[in-house]
């Protein structure tokens, strides 16, 4: 069971922006969580919402045109955002692992398996040099790759993809780490491989105590690992709780329109996935307001202006959401428990304001260049 008093991670206001010739990409806005000793923490969401470069800001992994512009990352009472670049290398990979999503680019192809995973204990001392290469074949036993006495001088291609990405958690495990970051660790896999994989992730929380931080877009995985879950949208949390609060009892629109679009085995009669209407927003030129507003089908005038704060929901605290129109009003007030229709406004029959469809298409007008102008017409 994790130690939920003594936080080993604390993120607080975390902000990232990568700076483009089109503007300021807001990846990750004040982003803010504590990671426990012993706990498995899930971070979900679509493609594009801020995962994977929030766990990067973490490590200082974001490439330039990116940069952590404020907040803190504090790792045992230090704040990662703060040390020099010598310092973050010594926590990177000793104290704070990472499982990258794709294995096959981790992998150098030249290079044995052994060799990589040996690199890494050599880079950080954690390990005595004469205890190494037992300690890699002992590694790839854990992860469960079979004759590891043998693999450890096979090279990636050798490898199928299942077994690339046991040697990746193995690398990540190399110098007993503190937290371990998956991210997408289970990407491209086939369903059995992927269990086996989520299995392994399990099984190595339980019996070395090690904090794990799952970033994936597939709740079913989350539901079967993580203790808690924080649900990401453009850039920003909009809910957090435990796995059963999440799940049982989802509170922002986004999270409930996630759970609906997914296909369930417990469901009584065949009923058509519920899709999400809509794309997510523009991060140069994001929506005044809560900035779901334009796919909500709760959303309400209050939604349009105002930004929601990330407040409790239910007594204990631990469950918090961002919204204006929580699923507890959507149930009692809009018929959200019948509810089929999911385009923007549908339940609430609410529609932007006039100014406000300008002051958006206005924000991402591009003004034509007059000399490409003339020189195409001739002039």
């Amino acid at each position: 069971m994790p130690d939920i008093t003594k936080p080993i991670l604390e993120v607080k206001n975390l902000r990232t922006s990568f700076f483009t010739d089109d503007g300021e990409v807001k990846a990750v806005r004040d982003v803010s969580f504590d990671l426990y000793e012993g706990e498995t923490l899930g971070i979900v969401g679509e493609s594009g919402c801020g995962k994977s470069v929030t766990v990067m800001s973490i490590l200082g992994l974001v490439q330039r045109p990116g940069r952590v512009t404020g907040g803190q990352v504090l790792f045992k009472g230090k704040d990662l955002t703060k040390v020099t670049p010598e310092e973050l290398r010594h926590v990177r990979g000793r104290d704070i692992a990472m499982i990258f999503q794709d294995p096959l680019s981790s992998l150098n192809p030249v290079l044995s398996v052994g060799y990589q995973i040996d690199e890494a204990m050599y880079a950080h001392d954690a390990i005595k040099h004469d205890d190494i290469k037992a300690r890699g074949v002992e590694l790839l036993e854990e992860v469960r790759v079979p004759d590891a006495v043998r693999r450890i001088k096979d090279y990636p291609h050798q490898f199928s993809g299942g077994m690339r990405q046991r040697a990746m958690i193995a690398m990540g495990l190399s110098n007993r780490p503190q937290v371990l970051i998956a991210d997408e660790p289970t990407t491209a896999l086939d369903v059995t491989v992927q269990a086996q994989i989520l299995e392994l992730l399990r099984d190595l929380n339980q019996n070395t105590g090690t904090s794990i931080i799952l970033i994936t877009h597939n709740l079913g995985v989350v539901a079967g690992l993580c203790q808690r879950v924080i649900v990401m949208y453009a850039g920003e949390i909009v809910e957090e709780g435990t796995a059963e609060q999440i799940f049982e009892n989802p509170q922002h629109p986004y999270t409930w329109s996630l759970l609906r679009s997914m296909p369930r085995v417990d469901t009584s009669r065949r009923e058509r996935l519920k899709s999400i209407e809509g794309l997510p927003p523009d991060l140069i030129a994001p929506p005044p307001g809560c900035k779901f507003n334009p796919r909500c089908p709760f959303r309400i005038e209050q939604c349009f202006t105002d930004d929601p704060l990330l407040e409790p929901v239910g007594d204990d605290g631990r469950h918090i959401a961002k919204c204006w129109v929580k699923m507890q009003r959507a149930y009692a007030e809009m018929g959200a428990a019948t509810l089929t229709d999911t385009r923007p406004g549908a339940a609430s029959g609410v529609r932007p304001p006039k100014t406000l469809l300008e002051k958006v298409e206005d924000s991402r007008e591009i003004e034509p260049d007059t000399e490409v102008v003339g020189d195409l017409r001739g002039t």
